[in-house]
């Protein structure tokens, strides 16, 4: 079975895009996978239409192979965008292989461990703040932060993620995100006012969830060395579950770890296990985060083998669409040292409708289903119906 042809496809999805690539074989079975150009990835589509001369023709069950041309053909600049839409393609030909043998693709990833996978709310109050144009209700003050706490429990969930904010003498909640530009503050300070904000935060979060409910922060790349130690002493009273940071050294983030009261995870934009390895040797986090929606699926499985073998347990990094939140079951299923699966729960009102199945969520864990495949697939017609916006993502000037 070869690559007949290789499409992109894109649709709204509020705030950003979904991006979907298509590939097509001479059997006239179709592979899909998802990828992301909002997450400060800008020209991943432009890399796969690129690579697509390299692609068609080649034998579809031959995705290593093919993964090692695409990465020799780019070696002089294959990080970034380059590996993201290599990665594209390897997830595109494991779904293709897959459905072509009649198999879940955790078949291929050497058979499940788990027939369902624990998960954590993300973005838990994130979007309400940030977004409330498309997730609803806009929470504007603490009670409405206790309260999503509370509707996380009565769902069934027992792990949520939030994010810093400041608040304003209204007590209003606004987003601190200074790492991605939000406020444009490139020094990434930490200051008194804002310990005291996200303290009550994570406060009022935890009042509504309950202390039954497990509590992650995702501080990401806003901060520097100095400043994540200060905000990790300022929540040493709070039990979490683990403080999430983003940092190019890894001497730092060891260092930061030592100083921790809390679990650390990382590394969820490292790409290739080339990236991850000086993280591992440092013992720099408790558990390592791995996109494969990024890296891909088959070459996410090989950084979770050496995660293992440093005694680190792995998490998938997923928070776009349903095709993608698939993808990352299949991989949370096969690899032996998970420690739990990110999911959005708020999501917009039409992305149902663009996949032919919705991940199937029960108390709190997501069901892994035994389609062949990643299990579910765009919905051509409905991609068509929702145009792609112009720009979005982390490039909104919003």
């Amino acid at each position: 079975m070869k690559v007949a042809k290789v499409e992109t496809l894109h649709c709204d999805a509020g705030w950003r895009n979904y991006h979907f690539l298509k590939l097509t074989t001479d059997s006239g079975i179709v592979g899909w996978s998802e990828y992301d150009e909002g997450f400060g990835s800008p020209g991943v589509s432009t890399v796969i239409e690129w690579l697509s001369d390299r692609i068609v023709g080649q034998v579809v069950e031959h995705h290593e192979r093919i993964y090692a041309e695409l990465y020799c053909v780019t070696r002089p600049a294959a990080g970034g965008v380059v590996a993201e839409g290599i990665g594209a393609v390897e997830n595109a030909l494991l779904d293709a292989k897959a459905k072509a043998l009649g198999v879940p693709c955790y078949v291929l990833l050497g058979g499940k461990l788990r027939d369902r996978i624990r998960l954590y709310w993300s973005h838990c109050a994130t979007w309400r703040i940030n977004r409330p144009d498309f997730y609803k209700p806009a929470i504007t003050d603490l009670d409405g932060v206790k309260a999503i706490g509370a509707e996380v429990r009565e769902r069934g969930f027992t792990a949520l993620k939030t994010n810093a904010f400041h608040y304003d003498e209204r007590g209003k909640p606004h987003g601190w995100r200074p790492g991605f530009g939000v406020p444009f503050a490139p020094e990434l300070n930490v200051e008194k006012k804002l310990l005291r904000d996200l303290h009550a935060h994570l406060e009022a979060i935890r009042d509504g969830a309950g202390p039954n409910v497990d509590l992650l922060l995702d501080l990401n790349f806003n901060a520097k060395t100095e400043g994540y130690v200060k905000i990790l002493r300022s929540i040493a009273d709070i039990d979490m579950f683990w403080v999430e940071i983003d940092s190019y050294r890894a001497p730092a983030l060891a260092y930061i770890r030592q100083q921790s009261p809390h679990p650390i995870s990382s590394c969820e934009t490292l790409l290739g296990l080339r990236e991850f390895l000086p993280y591992f040797s440092e013992q720099a986090m408790d558990v390592a985060i791995i996109d494969a929606v990024w890296n891909g699926v088959w070459q996410s499985m090989k950084i979770a083998n050496a995660a293992e073998a440093h005694e680190v347990n792995v998490a998938p990094h997923n928070f776009y669409g349903h095709l993608s939140t698939m993808m990352n079951a299949h991989f949370a299923a096969a690899v032996p040292n998970l420690r739990i699966m990110e999911i959005d729960v708020d999501r917009l009102p039409w992305d149902d409708e663009l996949f032919t199945h919705a991940p199937p969520i029960e108390a709190g864990h997501l069901v892994i289903p035994d389609r062949p495949g990643w299990g579910t697939e765009p919905v051509e017609a409905a991609i068509r119906a929702h145009p792609p916006r112009s720009g979005g993502g982390l490039l909104d000037k919003k």
